[in-house]
């Protein structure tokens, strides 16, 4: 039987666990629930450590095979030709920083105001959109850049970054929208029914209060849709194509000639049969996979601060 507390002795309170035999409670393995409880728990962390092996098996081998490689001359140098030594993909981080950035520009405003709509708005029009980003999700990536491939390439004549810049927003639309919408159903009601009651109309409402509140979700949904777009390849064979040279032509910056990307460098260069080549295409692809990781590090750093 369990020893009852000295502050309980002689108090005159009646013991809550009086008549209770701890010993019923003694974890044995030799009982079939505690047993079954530590193989469930054992077969868990089991199964999640061998499905961590190949994750760490990559990161591992592109910071053997791509950190052996990197310098400062990778950064600032240009891809080299294929019986070259040396070089680098200086103007592929670049393209992929503009081509990447102008992407958000296109895609943050829509996907914005459309989840404002969404989160205010409960018609069967508002229905249909919700479902249609969900859709989108799922959407082939090599089909957002054949049809800017349609849109842009045909109709300017030429590959650019301002189509590889529309086939990654058509990408990236769909994870702001319903992650934009969620961060702002998630500010409490009684911030919106303050601001109202203090005389503050449906506009400044959701610019001056759902918004701020909303932010650090609407940013995480950002930043993951950047981490997306920045590792796609087939949308940019199709619209940005790849270049040798940088994006600027005499001090200014020319944004409808085929421009470099760091995933369309790492396609092109893996294939070679020259080591140089290949060895740059490990290095690419070490600095793409820290971009991504930066960019979700960002958003779930971001998610942490939402408002509950």
């Amino acid at each position: 039987m369990a020893t009852i507390p000295l502050n309980h002795r002689n108090s005159g309170l009646t013991n809550p666990f009086a008549g209770v035999d701890f010993s019923q409670l003694e974890r044995s393995l030799r009982r079939p629930r505690t047993l079954i409880d530590f193989a469930l728990n054992f077969s868990t962390t089991l199964l999640t450590l061998i499905a961590l092996v190949p994750l760490f098996s990559v990161v591992l081998m592109l910071l053997w095979r791509g950190g052996q490689r990197l310098s400062v001359a990778v950064f600032t140098s240009l891809p080299p030709a294929p019986l070259e030594q040396g070089g680098g993909f200086g103007n592929a981080i670049v393209g992929t920083l503009v081509i990447v950035g102008m992407a958000t520009l296109f895609s943050v405003p829509f996907g914005l105001l459309t989840a404002i709509y969404l989160a205010q708005s409960q018609t069967k029009v508002a229905e249909g959109v919700r479902f249609c980003a969900k859709v989108l999700t799922g959407f082939p990536s090599i089909l957002a850049g054949v049809f800017a491939y349609g849109a842009i390439v045909l109709a300017t004549g030429g590959f650019s970054a301002l189509a590889g810049a529309v086939a990654l927003s058509v990408l990236m639309l769909p994870t702001i929208i319903l992650t934009a919408e969620d961060a702002i159903r998630m500010v409490p009601s009684r911030m919106k029914e303050a601001a109202i009651g203090m005389g503050a109309t449906q506009t400044q409402t959701v610019w001056m209060v759902l918004l701020p509140t909303a932010m650090p979700g609407i940013l995480t949904g950002v930043m993951l849709a950047v981490a997306r777009a920045a590792g796609e390849t087939a949308p940019l064979i199709f619209t940005a194509l790849f270049s040798n040279y940088w994006l600027w032509e005499h001090g200014k910056v020319n944004l409808m000639q085929p421009t470099a990307s760091l995933a369309v460098l790492i396609y092109n260069f893996a294939g070679m049969p020259f080591k140089n080549q290949v060895e740059l295409a490990w290095a690419a692809a070490l600095v793409l996979v820290l971009m991504v990781l930066t960019a979700n590090l960002l958003g779930q750093s971001l998610s942490s601060k939402q408002v509950q």
